[in-house]
């Protein structure tokens, strides 16, 4: 996967977008911003368009939410 791209962690199912490469894993971060988590290569899928969406109105409503 490239930087910029859009997967599912199999692991878990969240949705990341790949950050980079670090030794065996790469790094994804939320669509909304946050904290970034490593996974490892084979755990990862590509993300539908119609879940990455989802995943960003989430972030944007968890936001609105916020104080």
């Amino acid at each position: 996967m490239k930087a910029g791209e859009y997967v599912i962690d199999t692991r878990d199912g969240r949705v990341g977008q790949v950050m980079g490469h670090e030794g065996p894993c790469v790094q994804l971060r939320p669509p909304g911003g946050g904290r970034e988590w490593d996974c490892p290569p084979d755990a990862m899928r590509p993300a539908p368009p119609g879940e990455v969406l989802r995943a960003r109105v989430r972030a944007l409503n968890r936001d609105a939410r916020l104080p």
